[in-house]
């Protein structure tokens, strides 16, 4: 027995005049702890209590003793509830790391509506687009756009994010659109990535994933650069719903081959595995998931 529950067994023994009684608040034996208070006396030198075939009183030193034990194990129990509270109620401060463009159409608004149901809890977030170490960089909440690889993060799903092919009318009415995926060759093609010659891959009806080679008119790391060159006319863009769903809706953009679409990507919450949760946590990822939803506001320009 360590010295905190011998501690506690002494304090048990003196506020309840027994070793029995003791033993069976504790669930120990009399033996058990009866020879965790002979230990303390042994550590501390001196007798802490008085014993009869009738009852067990403290000694001076034992009176004193007890009244410092009673103080630490409250101070004790008083900090393992305040913890426990950390985890049962949403407090402290919420790190949030999530992608610049995503971040800055929908993670405002959210926030802003999550603050106001949770005052107590502060927020700080960061945006950029490389994958971080949540560890390292003291994150709470990664969120990410992908089609995640293993990780030895947890990831819970917060909306779907479709990929699909874009253009403006304008240049449908001046290049044509393409009929099939083969025509994307002879077109101007706003790419994101590296540069230089990049292939765009389908599956075909029978299964079988075949590519086409892109004749590439802009590059760019950034979704909105690629946007506004769609929405001026300079080519046909791969871009996600979240980014276009609202040109898609007002006519401003239109849709590219809609049959040969790329598998659909997914909006994820990353975090460490840990036990105990934090409370702050879940209910910022509890508040996302129900915001977004399976069918999020950007994919809702063809209904």
């Amino acid at each position: 027995m360590d010295k905190l529950e011998a501690m506690n067994a002494f304090a048990r023994v003196v506020a309840l005049g027994s070793y029995a009684e003791a033993g069976r608040a504790l669930g120990l034996t009399r033996s058990a702890v009866s020879k965790a208070v002979m230990e303390l006396e042994q550590v501390l030198g001196a007798r802490l209590l008085d014993r009869t075939t009738r009852r067990v009183s403290p000694t001076e030193a034992g009176l004193s003793y007890y009244e410092r034990c009673l103080d630490i194990l409250s101070r004790i129990e008083e900090t393992e509830l305040q913890v426990s509270r950390l985890h049962d109620e949403p407090r402290g401060v919420l790190r949030i790391n999530a992608p610049m463009s995503f971040g800055m159409l929908y993670l405002g608004d959210a926030i802003a509506a999550f603050m106001a149901a949770y005052p107590d809890l502060g927020v700080e977030m960061t945006l950029n687009d490389r994958f971080i170490d949540p560890v390292e960089e003291g994150v709470d909440v990664t969120i990410r756009i992908a089609a995640l690889a293993d990780s030895s993060l947890i990831a819970r799903k917060l909306a779907p994010a479709r990929r699909v092919l874009v253009a403006s009318p304008a240049y449908l009415a001046t290049h044509g659109a393409p009929a099939t995926p083969d025509d994307l060759a002879h077109h101007r093609w706003l790419g994101y990535g590296a540069t230089g010659l990049q292939r765009w891959s389908y599956t075909k009806a029978d299964g079988s994933t075949a590519t086409v080679p892109l004749k590439i008119a802009l590059n760019a790391n950034n979704g909105h650069i690629l946007r506004d060159a769609a929405l001026a006319g300079q080519g046909i863009a791969e871009l996600p719903t979240f980014l276009v769903g609202c040109d898609l809706a007002a006519g401003k953009l239109t849709l590219v081959l809609p049959g040969f679409q790329r598998p659909e990507l997914g909006i994820y919450a990353l975090y460490t595995p840990n036990r105990y949760l934090a409370a702050k946590t879940r209910v910022f990822i509890d508040f996302l998931v129900a915001r977004f939803g399976t069918c999020p506001e950007w994919d809702r320009f063809d209904s």
